[in-house]
């Protein structure tokens, strides 16, 4: 196990989250090649995405089958909203592209989770690298990023 994957799952079982970590064969870098290798719904991949929302930096937990819709959340947040580079999302999650975790950040970051996550039972969840994921629940996602719920694409 990669040991930013370690770090990770320590992070996981000191907030009591209970979920199994896998390291895959190949790279989980987009939700439908975590989906193949997991065997499970595209939906039920929760993709770990920075923005930049004005002059901060912005964590936002989408559905595997959501492109985030950065004008509804502008709208919403009330400023700019894009795509972090690569560089600042290294910078502010210790973590590579492809593989950034909710958890295990230098600093908190603040959240937002896709509301259309909570109709799957068990989510999966990148953990520190490109092929190692994490299963949660939605609660529990929710209660260790302290994550806002709202809409994050349109329907």
């Amino acid at each position: 196990m990669p040991d930013r994957t370690d770090d990770i799952r320590q992070l996981l079982h000191e907030a009591g989250v209970q979920g199994e970590v896998r390291v895959l064969p190949e790279s989980a870098h987009t939700a439908a090649q975590a989906a193949a290798a997991l065997g499970c719904d595209p939906g039920a991949i929760a993709s770990s995405l920075v923005f930049q929302a004005g002059d901060e930096p912005l964590l936002v937990m989408t559905s595997g089958v959501h492109r985030v819709d950065t004008d509804l959340l502008s709208r919403e947040l009330g400023v700019p909203v894009q795509m972090a580079r690569a560089k600042v999302v290294k910078e502010v999650t210790g973590q590579p592209i492809g593989g950034v975790s909710p958890i295990g950040h230098p600093a908190p970051l603040r959240t937002l989770v896709d509301r259309s996550l909570q109709e799957y039972g068990v989510l999966w969840a990148a953990a520190g690298s490109r092929n190692s994921v994490v299963s949660i629940g939605f609660a529990d996602l929710v209660r260790i990023t302290s994550g806002t719920v709202t809409q994050v694409a349109e329907d």
